[in-house]
């Protein structure tokens, strides 16, 4: 028996408008999740505990069976984790993105709008460019050697800054993706001394970006500068439970988000890296099946994550979204199941989002969200295509921790 687990990271939404009020779900072409959700178990689950904030790292950990409740001390030292950055007692470790504030030298930081919190989805190392001339400036190092901060770059526009011997008791940090359009001043770091620091490496770091050759070439180009960076999800050193002893399963993690490669990291689950995987809807999806069916040679289960319909949503790119959900039925789903079939391999696959991301705010909601567990042995003859509101008619799990349990049958 193979266990897959199918993450469409923020494809749930609410009702859409321009959808003629059903959700980018119903709306979409999925004729395989559909199918699959017609003759498996349908139902929805709680992957944000209440109380926390929804997002992927709760969300996801709650996926993998980590509680939040007993293991969450911030999104960054997930992603450190990834990049196998070690935080010692009393450090802090924070998500820096490359962003875009609004593109006029001449108004004050203060008054500037988020205008993307990817700065227009910069990869291939375009944002190690940026980061690496910030934290070599003789102004900004100035200020970041006396925060006692350093960078950890990505390929991508995330990074991890760590800062040293900090407290950040009651910091309160607003995640880029929530604000786009509103003022900087209505999201500045707030809660404690740290945030004046953050607040001032910030302001000097759009005051350097703003005319860096880079972002006049972006600017040529017609493509959104990189002109400011945003410290958000701080947190402090992580342990979370070993998948392996929880579920006597070995595993791996295919995906090109450093959130996942963390959470992968710290249970003990193997990090599978494929050339071409972006985090955005044009990723390599073949890349990721193929990796997947590879990785289940050797090993009881698979996690495939896609990003595409997340970071769709936070750009207000409704058609984009709806893309990425019939490209992950298509180009992930089925070709999965398909070779699966194949082999004679019996197996069992869970599909969801881990949180809804909503259309009409660009940002992540809470809200119970639908799963699939499908079993390629059984057919329920449940009938019902995969969506928000057919999951509520279902089985319902309070808990996200509740997942791995089912799919494994241990419950």
């Amino acid at each position: 028996m193979k266990y897959i687990l199918v993450i469409g990271d923020g494809m749930a939404d609410n009702p859409v408008p321009e959808l003629n009020g059903l959700t980018p779900l119903e709306a979409s072409k999925k004729p395989f999740i559909d199918k699959l959700a017609a003759q498996g178990v349908l139902g929805s689950v709680l992957t944000v505990p209440e109380g926390f904030p929804p997002g992927s790292d709760t969300a996801i950990m709650s996926i993998f069976g980590c509680d939040p409740h007993s293991c969450y001390s911030g999104r960054a030292p997930l992603e450190a984790a990834a990049q196998g950055i070690s935080l010692s007692l009393g450090d802090a470790a924070y998500r820096c993105n490359n962003i875009t504030l609004t593109d006029d030298g001449s108004i004050p930081f203060e008054d500037k709008k988020i205008e993307s919190h990817s700065a227009g989805g910069l990869c291939e190392k375009q944002g190690v460019e940026l980061v690496e001339y910030l934290f070599s400036h003789p102004e900004f190092k100035a200020l970041a050697d006396k925060a006692g901060m350093s960078i950890y770059p990505t390929e991508s526009y995330r990074h991890i800054a760590v800062q040293k011997q900090v407290e950040i008791k009651g910091l309160e940090l607003a995640p880029p993706h929530d604000h786009i359009g509103e003022k900087v001043s209505e999201n500045l770091p707030k809660g404690c001394e740290n945030a004046s620091v953050l607040t001032d490496l910030m302001k000097k770091a759009n005051e350097l970006l703003q005319d860096h050759p880079f972002n006049v070439r972006r600017r040529s180009e017609g493509k959104l500068p990189g002109n400011a960076i945003w410290f958000w999800a701080e947190g402090t050193a992580a342990k979370l439970p070993d998948f392996n002893e929880q579920y006597r399963k070995t595993g791996a993690v295919v995906s090109a988000v450093p959130l996942c490669h963390g959470i992968a990291r710290l249970t003990g689950l193997d990090v599978i890296m494929v050339c071409g995987a972006t985090g955005e809807v044009d990723t390599n999806y073949e890349g990721k099946v193929e990796s997947a069916l590879d990785a289940l040679k050797t090993r009881d289960f698979v996690a495939v994550h896609l990003e595409g319909p997340d970071e769709c949503t936070h750009c207000g790119d409704l058609k984009g979204k709806l893309q990425a959900i019939e490209w992950l039925d298509s180009r992930v789903v089925k070709p999965l199941c398909d070779a699966l079939s194949d082999s004679g391999e019996d197996f069992r696959m869970l599909i969801l989002s881990d949180h809804k991301t909503l259309t009409s705010n660009r940002q992540h909601d809470g809200d119970p969200v639908p799963y699939i567990i499908f079993d390629s042995r059984y057919n329920t003859q449940a009938g019902l295509p995969y969506s928000e509101a057919n999951g509520l008619k279902g089985n319902y799990l309070s808990a996200g921790i509740d997942l791995m349990p089912s799919l494994f049958e241990l419950k």
